[in-house]
Formats: structure tokens, C-alpha cells, sequence
């Protein structure tokens, strides 16, 4: 059975200074020591999570900035489209207009030498009719 003789008190007095010693000198800086490291934990975990936002953020607006520069870039691609076909049709307007009155120039120009070629077959011919008359009046 338990005896409580002077030598319990002893070491119950001992057994408490001793926890008294090792709660200021090891348990409490301990716990500091490990409530800073969770606090340092938290920290780390809140910053990276605000870096995360920050950075779906910054992509968000880079998506839209992107967007706009494409819409962007397919309107002035449309609008010089439609440019190019208008001017397209203009030169096409002018090249037939050129072409058009190319014809008739080359028209006229053949219907003169037809004429001048047809003067000239018919003086031929008056020349070789004369002839065909002299050459038959002779014979």
C-alpha cells in the first residue's frame, strides 16, 4: 500500500518544481515556437492563395485583352477586305472601260483599212477591167 511519509512529500515537491522548471524552459517556448510556425503556415497558404487570385485575375484580363485584340484585328481584316474588293471592282470598272474603248478604237481602225482596202480593190479592178477590155478589143 501507498505510504505517505515525508520522502512523498519530497518527491512530489520535486516532481512539481521539475514540471514547474521544464513548463517555463521547454513546454511554453515550444508551443510559442509552434503557434509561430502555424501562424508562419497560414500566411504562406493565405499569400499563395491571394497570389492565385491575383494571377486568375491577371489571366481573366488577358483572355479579354486578347479577345478584343483579336475582335479587333478581324474587324480591320473585314474592313480592309471590303476595301480590297471595292477597289477590286473599280479597277475591274476601269480595265473594262480601257478595254472597251480599245475595241472600238481597233473597230474603227479596221473598218478604215477595210475601206482603203476596198478603194483599192476596186481601183484594181477597174485597172484589170480596162485591161481585159483592151486585151479582148485587140484580139
Amino acid at each position: 500500500m501507498l505510504e505517505l511519509n515525508k520522502w512523498f512529500f519530497v518527491l512530489l515537491i520535486n516532481f512539481l518544481g521539475l514540471l514547474y522548471i521544464l513548463n517555463k524552459i521547454l513546454f511554453r517556448p515550444l508551443l510559442r515556437l509552434f503557434n509561430e510556425r502555424e501562424n508562419n503556415i497560414n500566411g504562406a497558404l493565405g499569400s499563395a492563395k491571394d497570389m492565385s487570385q491575383k494571377k486568375d485575375e491577371a489571366l481573366a484580363r488577358l483572355n479579354k485583352d486578347l479577345a478584343d485584340a483579336r475582335d479587333k484585328a478581324k474587324e480591320a481584316f473585314e474592313s480592309l477586305r471590303a476595301e480590297g474588293g471595292n477597289k477590286q471592282r473599280e479597277l475591274f470598272s476601269v480595265a473594262g472601260t480601257e478595254a472597251s474603248g480599245m475595241l472600238q478604237k481597233a473597230r474603227a481602225e479596221l473598218r478604215t483599212e477595210a475601206e482603203k482596202a476596198r478603194q483599192a480593190l476596186r481601183a484594181d479592178v477597174d485597172k484589170f477591167s480596162d485591161e481585159i477590155v483592151r486585151k479582148l478589143l485587140k484580139a
